[in-house]
């Protein structure tokens, strides 16, 4: 299996090197042999290259079969014209990772007890970078007034709607759609309107409508509830954030970003600049991504090595988890970014 491999800025190294320590573990655990390629993004690739983002970068992830990208400081980037790529955006748009899905489970006892699902459509919403033909969604049209610009479309809504709802048949058949149609009537309608069409294709999965601002407010009051929340790009991004911060730790929140052809395992929190170096970061998040990367490529091949291999990841980090002393510095422990991530290997 070929992998692309970009360890982004910050604690990006760290972690992805703990990551890829787990899955050469699972080469030798289930026979699976991963071709790993590395290439530089992010600021390391600015002061080599003038932009975030090489040339060929994009065109080499489309040839392999996954990609690991390790957390990015877009806020310290400069701006586009002078380099400055958002990776991210640049992957979910030009690559169409449409589904940025990412889970909210309580591990080892760790957080309110929960197990649900944030499916956040990506390529479109209110992020200047994605959402116009050419240009950018924000702008300044005199001084001291700024304007920005989101885009909803039918398509995007169907698309994103009909995965929450596959993936809430294989678990409690709950789909919560997330909005604010109250006050963004058109737009945010014509999101409801497209996800109450989908659900009428799913009889045996319930639909239920929640505001945003309250939709805040129950997740703290009873998270255990909800199963797939779906939302747009920046309702979502929030939501997934409050949620993984309720199960736990942002640290313990895996993610991944996919289309129908192509999916990239991707942390869920940042870069941690102030940490970078120091062997002090957690590097559960993108190893549990890397775990669902395996597992949507073990569904999309129908390669049941692949799948078993996501699962016994995910296992091995709930076992590590559950030792106190085997847990990093941020969740009480004594273990450092490499020996976690060696925990891991282990306990697999």
């Amino acid at each position: 299996m070929k992998l692309l491999v970009l360890p982004g800025d910050g604690i990006g190294p760290e972690i992805t090197a703990a990551t890829l320590g787990v899955l050469e573990a699972v080469q030798k655990k289930f026979g699976i042999a991963f071709e790993v390629e590395k290439r530089e993004v992010g600021l390391a690739a600015l002061k080599k290259h003038g932009t975030t983002l090489p040339e060929g970068t994009l065109e080499r992830a489309r040839e392999v079969d996954g990609i690991v990208l390790g957390p990015i400081s877009h806020l310290d980037y400069p701006p586009v014209e002078k380099g400055g790529i958002n990776i991210s955006a640049a992957f979910r748009v030009k690559l169409d990772l449409y589904a940025n899905v990412r889970p909210a489970r309580s591990r080892a006892g760790l957080g309110r007890p929960m197990d649900l699902v944030i499916m956040r459509e990506c390529t479109e919403g209110f992020y200047p970078d994605r959402n116009m033909f050419q240009g950018s969604g924000e702008f300044m049209p005199v001084p001291g007034v700024a304007l920005s610009v989101r885009k909803i479309t039918a398509h995007a809504c169907e698309r994103i709607a009909r995965r929450a709802f596959e993936l809430s048949r294989k678990r409690k058949k709950m789909v919560t759609a997330v909005h604010k149609a109250n006050v963004f009537r058109v737009s945010d309608g014509l999101y409801l309107d497209t996800v109450r069409e989908v659900a009428r294709e799913f009889p045996d999965v319930k639909l239920e409508e929640e505001i945003v601002d309250a939709m805040a407010a129950k997740l703290v009051r009873h998270p255990e509830r909800y199963d797939v929340v779906l939302a747009t790009n920046f309702y979502a991004d929030i939501l997934s954030d409050l949620a993984s911060e309720l199960s736990g730790s942002l640290g313990l929140a895996g993610s991944v970003n996919a289309g129908d052809s192509l999916c990239a395992a991707q942390a869920q929190h940042g870069s941690a600049p102030d940490i970078a170096g120091k062997d002090k970061a957690n590097p559960t998040s993108l190893i549990l991504s890397a775990a669902m990367l395996l597992e949507w490529m073990g569904a999309r091949q129908k390669n049941e090595a692949l799948t078993r291999a996501g699962k016994a990841i995910d296992a091995a980090v709930d076992k590590v988890l559950a030792n106190r002393e085997t847990r990093t510095a941020d969740l009480g422990g004594k273990l450092g970014t490499g020996a976690f991530g060696a925990a891991v290997a282990g306990a697999l």
